[in-house]
């Protein structure tokens, strides 16, 4: 990636090239932070400065920045039903991450993000931009899963012409940019491990808007892909591992977060995780993992590679029980030479394989391949400098990219190289690595952006971020993963083939398409394929090449804690007093609310609306709660006949409201409203009607 491997852990100053030839230089975002004792000009006051000096909040953090540059110029938003701007975004704060999804590093920033968002839901919005590496990427639906697989929760541009990414002069993924409640640019960072940093910053940008009056508390609300998903007894499988002289056929079913266990003819054996993410030991039912990817068989005993919890499971598959092998449960920020097995930190362990004893672990994160002694307790790097490339040589000098597949020919074992694009061979006798399929050594990192799809022999073929391998009598299977393709090479001659798969994403049998497959496995004559965005294992007969899907008897989405319908609150602790309502007696009552809106905003159907009725003198005595409509400019809500004659009432509603009603940036809006009540004899009429002003928000 350009920069990525050269600029991790170096934070940006403000030096960065925004639209076309103006320049923006001063203190970047850890600049921000310097002492506060140490000596700092003075800040030249203005109109917009708060008074008082001695509180932190009336310093700005960022002064004298430029408007930032405009969102224009994506090919499509997701995770919002529209397009945003930084109209739409003014009095929140923005940060812009700036990520591919092939890229390790990226994913590692995921985890970051959500916890800023989640601390700070009201005042920070995160934008994805995403600006691909490969072509493969460029694509909005191959976004859109990766999106539902990374389950992430914040819109994204599909920036495929990188317009975005040049408008904000970035140079490496993943990158961040901050701009404040104004619109104004205050700096960007690139790399991960920036979660501490980022949390004070956003601290002090909050603070001094927040007392200037310039911030916008109110909630948003975004259409996600996630809700477009159907569920599916496969949630996004990653690898796979045959036992043939067990009948058994492991599936790391990762986005459900459990492995499963199947017959080789498709029966349910087990199911082991309760699908919830975690780290947790214990049983079958209530060992929890994250995210689980490659595993290694042992006799009876599974390890498995839990890569989002950066740890290495061990199952023991007669007493049915999981437990922690190794890794802290921490991701390693920093190259690790390893350790003790509990006491080491990993870095997204992705895939496993045995050889006489020795396991060895295909570590994604820092480019490594590390190993484990069985019945030690070290574990460490086995190759790999650690250096983001594709070099060849002794084990200590050479370079990988991102090893995501491991398989086993005696003392020699093969792994891809994803980001490389690279099938590359390690000999555990001589201690040396080689590159069979792809390029390698070439300057300046090159060798991880020679990729495409071309059939042809070593160093002359081409792949598209290959996830899976499997050697198979002379021969290896390759997940092409990105050209959504199976591939073949020869070990002798070297000579890469197509052998399944149209190059293009898709779902038939016949002729037989994949999307993005990455974890294969064979039994016999049978080839087993984890089709990844398709959720599905397909099985390759071999003697035909037909493929059929392989659909495992019995198997259901796993059942997770469901969320009330009634976990919202008012937006102030007061409630709103309503004029006194005289409805029919034992009548339905229909309530209408008119909220006036800030000049181009409009209510949303879209957006769910939510409420509860109850009691004023006893609130936990809920007299209707549910879902409302929306129809032009008003929220409808029905309601049943009250079988107390009077009494006062809560109303607590929640209702969204976006740019023309299908802006990409809604807000939500959670109100409360005391109703005092009469039930008259003979009145006709049953509706309440209620008003709410927001053109201030």
């Amino acid at each position: 990636m350009p920069g990525k491997h050269a600029f991790l852990k170096q934070f940006y100053l403000l030096t960065a090239l925004l639209v076309g030839l103006i320049t923006v230089s001063g203190p970047g975002l850890t600049a921000a932070l310097a002492d506060e004792k140490s000596p700092a000009p003075a800040e030249k006051k203005t109109d917009e400065t708060p008074e008082s000096e001695d509180d932190p909040a009336s310093k700005n953090p960022f002064p004298n920045r430029p408007q930032a540059p405009s969102l224009d110029g994506g090919t499509e938003w997701l995770n919002t039903s529209g397009e945003i701007t930084l109209k739409d975004l003014r009095g929140k704060v923005v940060l812009i991450d700036f990520w591919t999804y092939c890229c390790i590093n990226c994913m590692h920033v995921l985890p970051d993000l959500a916890y800023l968002e989640k601390k700070y839901p009201n005042e920070l919005v995160v934008i994805g931009c995403h600006s691909a590496k490969f072509d493969n990427e460029k694509e909005t639906d191959n976004i859109r899963r990766a999106i539902q697989r990374y389950e992430i929760k914040h819109p994204v541009i599909n920036d495929s012409n990188m317009t975005v990414w040049r408008k904000y002069g970035v140079r490496a993924w993943p990158s961040m940019v901050l701009i404040d409640p104004e619109g104004k640019y205050c700096g960007h960072l690139s790399g991960e491990g920036n979660r501490e940093l980022l949390d004070k910053v956003l601290e002090r940008v909050i603070a001094y808007h927040r007392a200037k009056g310039t911030l916008d508390e109110t909630p948003v609300h975004f259409d996600l892909e996630s809700a477009k998903l159907k569920p599916t007894p496969l949630k996004f499988p990653g690898k796979l591992l045959a036992d043939a002289p067990h009948n058994r056929l492991f599936i790391s079913d990762s986005n459900h977060n459990r492995i499963v266990i199947s017959s080789l003819d498709g029966k349910l054996i087990d199911v082991i995780g309760s699908g919830q993410i975690g780290n947790k030991d214990g049983d079958y039912k209530t060992a929890a993992f994250d995210h689980p990817q490659g595993m290694a068989l042992v006799g009876n005993t599974l390890y498995v590679a839990d890569t989002e919890n950066h740890l290495i499971r061990k199952i023991d598959l007669d007493q049915k029980q999981v437990s922690t092998f190794a890794g802290t449960g921490e991701q390693a920020r920093y190259r690790s030479a390893g350790g003790k097995l509990r006491e080491s930190a990993l870095n997204s362990p992705w895939a496993l394989a045995e050889i006489d004893g020795v396991l060895y672990i295909c570590m994604a994160g820092p480019h490594q391949i590390w190993s484990h002694k069985l019945g030690s307790d070290e574990i460490g790097v086995y190759a790999g400098s650690g250096r983001e490339d594709i070099v060849n040589g002794p084990l200590d000098t050479s370079a990988f990219a991102q090893t995501s597949d491991i398989t086993v020919d005696g003392d020699v074992f093969y792994v891809v190289d994803s980001e490389g694009s690279a099938v590359r061979k390690v000999d555990t006798k001589k201690k040396t690595v080689s590159t069979i399929a792809g390029t390698s050594d070439l300057e300046r990192g090159r060798s991880l952006f020679e990729f495409g799809d071309k059939d042809g022999v070593g160093m002359h073929a081409r792949l598209q971020h290959p996830l899976g391998v499997l050697y198979d009598n002379g021969r290896l299977f390759i997940a092409d993963t990105y050209n959504h393709k199976l591939k073949t090479e020869d070990l002798k001659t070297l000579e890469v083939k197509t052998f399944l798969g149209t190059g293009k994403d898709g779902n038939s049998l016949n002729p037989v398409e994949f999307s993005e497959p990455s974890g294969l496995a064979k039994v016999g004559n049978r080839l087993f394929v984890a089709d990844t965005n398709n959720h599905r294992i397909c099985v390759v007969n071999l003697d035909n090449d037909q493929v059929s899907e392989f659909k495992v008897q019995g198997l259901t989405p796993p059942e997770l804690p469901k969320t009330s319908e009634d976990s919202f609150t008012a937006a102030s602790a007061d409630a709103l007093t309503a004029s006194a309502q005289k409805v029919a007696a034992g009548v339905p009552l229909a309530v209408t609310v008119t909220p006036k809106l800030s000049s181009g905003f409009k209510l949303s159907p879209l957006a769910p609306v939510k409420f509860s009725f109850k009691s004023a003198d006893d609130p936990e005595i809920t007299i209707a709660r549910g879902k409302g409509t929306v129809k032009g400019n008003q929220v409808l809500l029905a309601l049943p006949a009250l079988k107390v004659p009077d009494g006062n009432y809560l109303l607590n509603l929640r209702f969204g409201y976006c740019r023309d009603g299908v802006g990409g940036l809604c807000k939500q809006h959670s109100a409360q409203w005391k109703v005092p009540v009469q039930t008259v004899a003979g009145e006709k009429n049953s509706d309440i009607s209620l008003s709410l002003d927001l053109t201030k928000e």
